[in-house]
Parts: structure tokens; sequence; C-alpha cells
């Protein structure tokens, strides 16, 4: 991830944490059933690359599930990214979109596959779908924020493939609002 890339991901999480919330009082949510909010990721949602000591899961994506989205929503978006990574320039993990407004959950391992119901973007390890953890076995836990992004825009109206802050740049001024959801991981 170039550093200009990890400031324009930092710039859409500022973006998207100042959407106007849920018009209708009630507060946009995210959940997952594999953890709580700041637990430890189980290893099987880390990263599977036999080439880096470091990627020792099975790179399942975790179960999701979000609620009271706010009032015309038409698509969400969701990024993980751990912003810690490579140093502090940042991993983007998964980075995904189109999905319907009617479309408010992930099962276990649904994001680790194509799917007719969501469009994947490029992450930093250069696929489109899921990528788990794999921080280094020497550092801390990285946090690994998972944010779901309320939309106005149809499904199907954005390219595929948008790296995070290509799809940063697209949401700017469509955002109605958004929930994050942190796992901690470490080998």
């Amino acid at each position: 991830m170039k550093t200009q890339e990890y400031f324009a991901i930092a710039a859409m999480f500022a973006l998207v944490s100042c959407a106007s919330p849920a018009s209708t009082g009630t507060q946009f949510t995210i959940t997952s059933s594999a953890l709580e909010n700041g637990g430890k990721l189980a290893q099987k949602y880390a990263g599977n690359n036999p080439q880096n000591k470091n990627c020792d899961g099975q790179n399942v994506s975790i179960p999701l599930a979000w609620q009271n989205a706010p009032a015309n929503t038409k698509s969400f978006a969701i990024m993980m990214t751990d912003l810690v990574g490579r140093g502090g320039l940042g991993v983007s993990h998964w980075v995904a979109y189109d999905f319907p407004a009617s479309k408010t959950s992930l099962k276990e391992g649904e994001a680790s596959q194509p799917s007719k119901d969501f469009v994947g973007g490029k992450n930093t390890p250069g696929t489109t779908l899921y990528y788990g953890p794999c921080p280094p076995m020497t550092d801390t836990p990285h946090p690994y924020t998972i944010v779901i992004v309320a939309t106005d825009i149809a499904p199907g109206t954005l390219k595929p493939g948008m790296t995070a802050a290509e799809l940063g740049a697209a949401l700017n001024g469509h955002a109605l609002g958004a929930t994050s959801f942190v796992a901690n991981y470490r080998p």
C-alpha cells in the first residue's frame, strides 16, 4: 500500500465516521457471532499462505451481521484494514461493495469466495476476496478494523476491482452512515 493510499484510507474512515446517523433514532451496528468487538480472532480466520509463516490460518472470513442502517440505504460497502500493518503503512485485507440494502449479514466463509451478492475490490495482497490477518509473530496483536458503510448508491453502479482508496473516493458524498468492528490477531 502506497503512503498516499494509506492516508486516503485514513481520510475515508474519517469521512464515514462523520456521515449522518440513522434517522430512526436507532444505532447502525455490526456484530459477529465469532467474537465480541475488540476480541481475539480465532486462527482459522487468519490468512493462509505457506510462503509466509505469519499466515497460519485457513483464510475463512468471519461471520458478520449489521442492523439499523440509515434510511434510504441502497447498498453497503465493507472494508477490513490493519492500520498498523507494514510498520504503520497499513494493509487493506478486504474491500467489498455493492451489497444490496436487503443483505444484512454474511455467513462464516461467505466472503472467502466469489458471490453474486457483492463485488470484490482489490486488497493489498492483490486479491478481490477476504484475505485474513498475517501480522508478524513478534508484534503485539494487530487491530483489524472492519467498517460497513451504508450508501445511497444502487448496486451495480460502481466499477469492479477498486482499491480501498478508490472506493473511499467513490463513496465521498454518498455515505449515509457507518459502523465498525475491531478484531485483534497475532499468530
